[in-house]
């Protein structure tokens, strides 16, 4: 990214593309002179139009890049604008502590997770270790960076900052600057159009990385810049972070420091924190924050994962640098964590990505920890997978991803080379959901008398006076069992464990404190298999700091009638979890206090009577409260007349599933519409924090009559 050695990669990498396309230019003209030769004639195929963000298309995540679009706010009035804003807050301060940065670079960014409605590809990347980091940062080369909501919607909801990027380099990057720097007033209406952005968008602040040699006398101007873009910052987002990147200096000289000394220390002092470039040797760490003093921490030094003389070669040697960044007492900055996913490393990305994260921790340690408020719930979904659920039904097998729809990740530790007589414990997508796309599964061996526990959360969840009420889904084979084991500690430093099971567990009850038996909640009519525990527990002043899964098996009087099972064999899947007040119920506005609306309506003939639609669905209260829904399930369900009774009938068993939207609007584009349809009604399920959806009879609707609208 941003080091002289990568910035020759870089040219080497545009020498490469520029010979490529002489080539692929080559290799048309001699297409082109076959084609001619023969006796038939060249089909032409018009060039796709140029992106116009006005007009309604699929929504997508986009940055900006000239300096005039920012100025003149245009990306305010693109289509694509009100669908791009994280629903998911997040208001906190960085402690005072060692932190983790993560800053992601794949590929030039805005790939699978531009599709802001989300995508088809269940093996799209994605990051879900967010309780080893403070701050996310997404990066491109394009001069504003702005991140897609799904990072944002899914690193708020695990207490993870994220910024933006604001970048210069080149030629264009030097011409940027000079427009930027021009005058006192410009550098502050620039920094005044980043923050703007970042307050509608809902991220938390900006990387300034000026890879450009500037003029001294342009450097009054940028330290405006940066200091304006921060107090700015700070004034409208609390907590909000401007991080300057270690490149240009002081002097104006584009030469990486690698520390935090005399060179750079101007611009860190008037912004939240420096990125130092990773090649630095193994006493910067300690010389910078000796620099820094008591800002030691808001020191980030960088480590590239990819090893571009990154100090201890990165890859899966990146926690030798962390060490020693932990024992220089500065905060680290890692660039790249897709390096596993880019690199495709054995056996697949899932074990190497959890394996390489491990290896994170080790070093690092956890440094976010959930639940810490209620409600929370958790369906273990990472965000893509191969079908989709909705309380035990599924209600789509297509193959997806959308990062916004990941729930809170379980903190489940990496097991190398796991040994045949173990539980393994996996987040796994092609076993049912009860919810989303996820679950995690338990398989393997354990004796009648034995249990096994995982570690799922560590939590800082203060309980009160009232009680608290557990929920979790379960669907398991033979006598295999599961429940959860819940760890508590007082101001008073008292600890206790409690265990949360279907039925009494004598063979080991006396390794927790207290044993609780959950009630089945009743298994849901279009859920097969998912048993539904529940229980409520009061420790008013105990803190929940850990949440365990425990497998064991039932007692021979419990077992199902049948074939004698393995007796060996191991089974279960967990589905969700809730925790919430035992008083507080989910209560959803009914369909009537709704306001449903379509716009930018288009139909298009396909054949033979056949059409498609195209319509953007947006949705309000109409008493005009905001909403405090996190996300919506959209349907479409097409209708026919019936000739004799002239009525509505449904042309299929149910609705089909859309989409999930995080905002109060959706897209539909190219839905298809059989020649026998006679209309169309649109179904919005709303969702609550707690995973309860209203159901589909209760929920608004819009219909779209296909004749009046042709």
């Amino acid at each position: 990214m941003l080091s002289l050695p990568l910035k020759f990669d870089c040219l080497r990498r545009r020498n490469i593309v520029k010979h490529l396309k002489l080539v692929r230019n080559k290799l048309q003209n001699l297409l082109r002179f076959v084609k001619m030769s023969s006796s038939e004639p060249e089909l032409q195929h018009p060039p796709p139009p140029p992106f116009n963000p006005t007009e309604p298309s699929l929504p997508i995540s986009y940055p900006i890049e000239t300096l005039k679009d920012l100025e003149s706010r245009s990306y305010f009035n693109s289509f694509h604008y009100p669908f791009n804003k994280t629903s998911v807050p997040l208001k906190s301060v960085l402690p005072n502590r060692r932190r983790l940065l993560v800053c992601h670079d794949l590929k030039g960014g805005y790939l699978d997770d531009k599709w802001v409605q989300g995508g088809t590809n269940p093996e799209a990347y994605g990051i879900w270790h967010w309780y080893l980091m403070d701050v996310f940062v997404y990066f491109s080369h394009t001069l504003v960076t702005l991140p897609p909501p799904c990072w944002t919607n899914t690193a708020h909801r695990h207490g993870v900052k994220v910024l933006g990027t604001f970048i210069t380099e080149w030629d264009e990057g030097r011409v940027a600057c000079n427009e930027l720097l021009s005058t006192k007033e410009s550098a502050h209406m620039y920094a005044e159009r980043l923050a703007e952005l970042a307050v509608a968008l809902g991220f938390d602040g900006w990387l300034i990385n000026m890879e450009v040699k500037l003029d001294p006398g342009q450097i009054r101007n940028m330290k405006e810049f940066v200091d304006h873009l921060t107090q700015t910052m700070h004034s409208a987002v609390p907590g909000s972070l401007v991080i300057w990147y270690d490149s240009v200096t002081i002097h104006g000289d584009l030469h990486w420091q690698d520390q935090l000394n005399d060179k750079n220390k101007p611009f860190f002092d008037i912004c939240d924190g420096i990125f130092v470039n990773y090649t630095w040797k193994e006493n910067y760490p300690r010389d910078s924050a000796a620099v820094a003093g008591d800002r030691n921490f808001d020191v980030y030094m960088g480590v590239d994962v990819f090893g571009r003389n990154t100090f201890g070669g990165g890859k899966w040697n990146t926690n030798d640098a962390l060490d020693v960044i932990k024992k220089g007492e500065t905060s680290a900055a890692i660039f790249a964590p897709a390096w596993n996913y880019e690199t495709h490393q054995l056996p697949n990305f899932q074990t190497s990505q959890n394996h390489w994260w491990s290896l994170v921790e080790k070093s690092w340690g956890i440094v976010q920890n959930y639940p810490k408020d209620l409600p929370f719930y958790t369906n273990f979904d990472q965000g893509h997978g191969h079908h989709f659920s909705v309380d035990g039904a599924e209600i789509s097998n297509d193959p997806w991803n959308n990062l916004s729809c990941q729930g809170f990740q379980p903190l489940l530790e990496f097991v190398d080379n796991p040994t045949l007589d173990s539980i393994q414990a996996l987040v796994d997508f092609n076993e049912a959901s009860y919810s989303g796309g996820g679950n995690i599964t338990f398989r393997g061996t354990l004796e009648d008398n034995a249990f096994f526990t995982r570690r799922l959360f560590h939590g800082e969840l203060l309980l009160g006076d009232l009680p608290v009420n557990f929920t979790y889904s379960v669907k398991s084979e033979g006598d295999s069992q599961l429940g959860l084991s819940l760890q508590f500690s007082s101001t008073m430093n008292k600890s206790m464990s409690m265990l949360l099971a279907s039925q009494e567990i004598y063979q080991f009850s006396s390794k927790f404190s207290q044993v609780i038996t959950t009630r089945p909640h009743g298994k849901p009519g279009n859920s097969p298999g998912w048993v539904i525990q529940e229980a409520s527990i009061a420790m008013n002043g105990y803190k929940l700091t850990e949440i365990h899964a425990v497998c064991y098996r039932s007692k021979p009087e419990f077992n199902k009638p049948g074939p004698a099972h393995n007796p060996v064999k191991y089974f279960a899947v967990l589905g969700h979890i809730t925790i919430k007040n035992s008083e507080k119920k989910s209560g959803f506005p009914p369909s009537s206090s709704w306001l449903v609306e379509a716009q930018f309506i288009k139909w298009t003939s396909v054949s033979q009577g056949s059409k498609t639609l195209s319509v953007k669905l947006k949705w309000k209260l109409k008493d005009g409260t905001d909403t405090v829904f996190p996300n919506y399930n959209i349907y479409a369900k097409k209708l026919a007349k019936q000739v004799v009774s002239d009525q509505d009938v449904s042309l299929e068993d149910v609705p089909k599933y859309l989409g999930t939207a995080h905002v109060e609007a959706f897209y539909v584009s190219d839905l298809s519409v059989p020649c026998e349809t006679s209309s169309l009604k649109f179904i919005v399920q709303v969702c609550a924090a707690d995973g309860t959806c209203q159901k589909l009879d209760d929920s608004p609707t819009f219909s779209i009559d296909v004749k009046e609208m042709l």
